[in-house]
């Protein structure tokens, strides 16, 4: 079995607003063993889209290779925005070397009600995904609800919002289609694409996911 452990530490600070959670980046970065567009920072894999989208919706006109000033970059946007990043998971175990998440094992969960009360400002968890077994939001539904934490519906259409009550303070709880490339799958067979589609027939998966990261990072939802 293979180890698979977070490589970073949840970036946070005390002005933090919103928070992205995902679950873990590709093996590699455990082992450091970045691709030439790699960039060493929570969703840093050439493969994922997040950033990529980021820069379009705020023309960021950021680096994407294996740099301290890619890292900076990144980290300059988050703290101007007043965003963090803490993912959920902190570790698992993988029978085959693959960055799904459906193949973990054995997981343990970082302590995320730890980290919302610690962080007052805190008053959004964006997720890269939606309900899916072993992704951020069935992980944190998981965690409310052993502390019997009701996780209510407030919109049901993408990105799908919901809220929660914790310390006496509301959070609201947005789930983004998720920036892998697995989730183009997904996205094809979504209504609301395929009309996309037929209006514009150069529309792309890409374009549909900018459309939604802007609502929700430039627009606040």
């Amino acid at each position: 079995m293979f180890k698979h452990f977070h490589p970073y530490k949840p970036y946070l600070n005390k002005d933090t607003k919103k928070i992205i959670v995902g679950t873990l980046p590709p093996p590699r970065f455990c082992n450091k063993e970045f691709k030439k567009e790699d960039v060493n920072f929570c969703y840093g894999s050439k493969d994922n889209l997040l950033w990529q989208v980021l820069d379009k919706v705020f023309n960021l006109d950021l680096l994407f290779n294996n740099s301290k000033d890619a890292v900076v970059q990144r980290k300059n946007f988050l703290d101007n925005n007043q965003i963090g990043i803490c993912d959920i998971v902190d570790s698992c175990e993988r029978s085959k070397i693959d960055a799904s998440d459906l193949g973990m094992e054995n997981i343990v969960l970082r302590d995320m009600l730890y980290y919302l009360k610690e962080y007052k400002n805190i008053d959004t968890l964006i997720f890269t995904g939606g309900n899916s077994k072993n992704g951020p939001e069935f992980f944190l539904r998981k965690i409310l609800k052993k502390q019997d934490i009701k996780f209510e519906l407030i919109d049901n259409e993408i990105p799908k919002l919901h809220k929660f009550y914790f310390e006496n303070r509301e959070f609201k709880t947005i789930s983004l289609t998720s920036p892998s490339n697995a989730a183009n799958r997904y996205i094809g067979s979504n209504k609301l694409y395929k009309e996309r589609k037929e209006e514009n027939k150069k529309y792309t998966t890409f374009d549909f996911r900018m459309e939604q990261y802007s609502k929700v990072f430039k627009e606040n939802i």
